[in-house]
């Protein structure tokens, strides 16, 4: 399934927060979206799964889920949202208990992402006894046991330690390869999105417009920290966000 946005634009009120937002997310790609702090990203987001609609224009899914998809847009968040009641397999299954299905076929869904997440030997224990890497781990295990057309990520590494945060990348990068997903990707590291981007979208300072789109075309598992392109594209992004993020840093917050 692919999305297409046709013509976003947002205002709360007298802010403009987004203006006339064109893109296209084609099934396989990772879509990184980065710009100045306040520039409309997470609202872009929102307005790409459905949690909020937008003041002018729409999104448009093209295609259809795969077949056994049970949530077509599905959320990764940076605070990873667990219910700390529940143990690694009772936050997953949370996602599968209101869909029609006997408890065998839960339970191989919930073995499956486990392991594809990395997480089997821990499905017993509780997310006090879990880093912050293993938790954001059981929240994509979450996200991929309904088994989504396109993730929703929003700053999936921001509350993580730099060494942890690489660590991520890199299973974010294994889980890639193995299966093409698809996902709408927001952070402010561009170090991130260099890494997981095929293509990236630099938004303005608010009312956040599309600056610039660079498509990298180079496989994820050949970018390393050492690739000068990477960090010849790192330069050039930033270049184009210098400026405007340092106005937007001088700029107050609204209440």
């Amino acid at each position: 399934m692919d999305l297409n946005l046709r013509h976003i634009s947002h205002r709360y009120d007298d802010v403009e927060v987004l203006r006339d937002i064109n893109l296209d997310i084609r099934r396989g790609q990772i879509v990184c979206i980065i710009g100045p702090s306040g520039c409309g990203k997470s609202t872009l987001l929102r307005m790409i799964g459905g949690l909020e609609r937008p003041t002018a224009g729409e999104v448009l899914q093209l295609g259809v889920p795969p077949a056994d998809c049970l949530n077509p847009l599905t959320y990764i968040f940076q605070d990873f949202a667990l219910l700390p009641w529940r143990t690694v397999e009772g936050n997953v299954s949370l996602v599968l208990e209101d869909h029609p299905m006997d408890a065998a076929a839960r339970q191989e869904i919930i073995q499956d992402v486990l392991a594809r997440t990395k997480l089997s030997d821990f499905r017993k224990a509780y997310p006090r006894q879990l880093s912050g890497g293993m938790k954001q781990r059981v929240a994509i295990a979450r996200a991929l046991a309904v088994r989504p057309a396109v993730l929703l990520m929003d700053e999936p590494l921001s509350a993580l330690d730099s060494q942890t945060r690489e660590l991520l990348m890199d299973d974010l990068v294994d889980l890639w390869e193995k299966e093409n997903y698809t996902a709408a990707y927001v952070t402010h590291n561009l170090a991130e999105a260099v890494r997981l981007g095929h293509k990236i979208v630099v938004l303005s300072r608010r009312p956040g417009e599309i600056r610039d789109i660079v498509e990298i075309d180079m496989p994820l598992s050949a970018r390393t920290t050492e690739n000068t392109e990477l960090e010849a594209i790192q330069k050039r992004l930033w270049q184009l966000m210098r400026d405007e993020a340092r106005a937007a840093d001088m700029e107050l917050v609204d209440e």
